[in-house]
């Protein structure tokens, strides 16, 4: 179950609202946020507790936000020095907060050499418990920049990626997104993104009102469903103009999915062959100039054929559409390491919203 709508982050409980349960839920209902993240973990310990008494502080939050009808996650930083002892606190703080996703924010720490059997350990522990629970992959905003975290062995095992798409020194939101997303979507495996903005100081330098409006017109442009900001309290105390620009804005909880044509490409740049067939009706005919094939086990064996052989690491772009109802006709274009396809030529008729016919006309040249 993916967000929709506008977030906030929550760092420390006691800095918020003086830490007060209702006042953060008035807050964040005043906001129109549908959803609120909250630190429940760090390294291998529980966060956000009292730590004179020991008392828990997110139970109460948790309570007031479902009482407005605003989800809650929880958001765990990770270090790998003991990822089957960090999996055994999010699995621990998930079952017994009665959160409704969790994040993994993994940063510097998985730069090291070595840390991608780490992240193997910890997401294996962590599915073994929460199997079908929705994990989302917070960090950096470019995987160019950071080629030495282990990205893919987070990514297979989460449903959504949250890139800290921090334009820091800059004002250019849009432009940082934009690349953030299409890097991720050259990115093996993609997931779905959820952008996260930032709402802080950085020495003289703080995001302004128009540059989360930007933010945020971006992500719908891209037909993201949400997006989220770090972190609260800068947002209520130091940065409030940039809080209330956020709050004013308009974004339906609900935006309208993307066409079957922009999923079809989304599904390409994943390179998952049971993703493609997805979006194929049980008993659909795709025809190419070389063979036609029926069936969602054909389908998904051709597209695993063309990711492995054909095309291999390619990354896909919608050049333009057409079409209403039960019939699309569109172009896209692909590149790989030494090959490239410029002019795709596609038609599909649809059935119940599904690709029951699709006819590919393509021609692969050498780069």
């Amino acid at each position: 179950m993916t967000l929709q709508g506008k977030g906030f982050m929550i760092w420390q409980i006691a800095r918020c609202e003086g830490g007060n349960a209702d006042a953060i839920a008035n807050a964040a209902q005043a906001a129109g946020l549908t959803h609120v993240l909250i630190k429940i973990a760090d390294g291998p310990y529980p966060y956000n507790k009292d730590k004179t008494t020991g008392r828990d502080l997110v139970p109460p939050v948790v309570q007031a936000l479902r009482s407005k009808g605003i989800r809650v996650w929880g958001w765990h930083y990770v270090y790998g020095a003991n990822p089957a002892g960090e999996a055994q606190i999010a699995v621990r703080r998930v079952q017994e907060l009665g959160i409704e996703g969790y994040v993994i924010d993994a940063e510097v720490e998985y730069k090291q050499p070595g840390m991608d059997a780490a992240a193997r350990r910890f997401m294996s522990d962590l599915r073994s418990a929460l199997p079908n629970f929705p994990v989302a992959l917070s960090s950096f905003r470019f995987p160019s920049y950071h080629p030495q975290l282990p990205w893919k062995d987070f990514l297979d095992k989460c449903d959504f990626n949250m890139p800290q798409v921090y334009w820091q020194a800059a004002h250019n939101a849009g432009a940082q997104l934009r690349r953030s997303v299409r890097e991720f979507q050259a990115l093996i495996p993609y997931r779905p993104v959820i952008p996260t903005g930032p709402v802080y100081k950085a020495g003289d330098w703080a995001p302004t009102p128009a540059d989360v409006i930007e933010f945020m017109d971006t992500a719908r442009a891209l037909n993201l469903p949400s997006a989220n900001y770090f972190e609260w309290y800068y947002g209520r105390t130091i940065l409030k103009p940039v809080w209330d620009a956020i709050a004013a804005y308009s974004w339906p909880a609900y935006p309208t999915p993307p066409d079957i044509t922009e999923q079809y490409i989304t599904a390409l740049n994943s390179h998952d062959a049971n993703a493609v067939a997805s979006l194929y009706s049980p008993q659909a005919v795709h025809i190419t100039a070389t063979q036609t094939v029926q069936g969602t086990d054909a389908i998904r064996n051709w597209f695993a054929n063309f990711f492995s052989q054909v095309l291999p690491n390619a990354t896909f772009s919608l050049t333009g559409s057409s079409g209403t109802g039960n019939s699309r006709h569109f172009t896209w274009e692909a590149r790989s390491s030494n090959s490239a396809v410029r002019n795709g030529n596609d038609t599909f008729g649809l059935l119940n919203g599904k690709i029951a016919y699709h006819y590919s006309y393509f021609t692969i040249t050498a780069t």
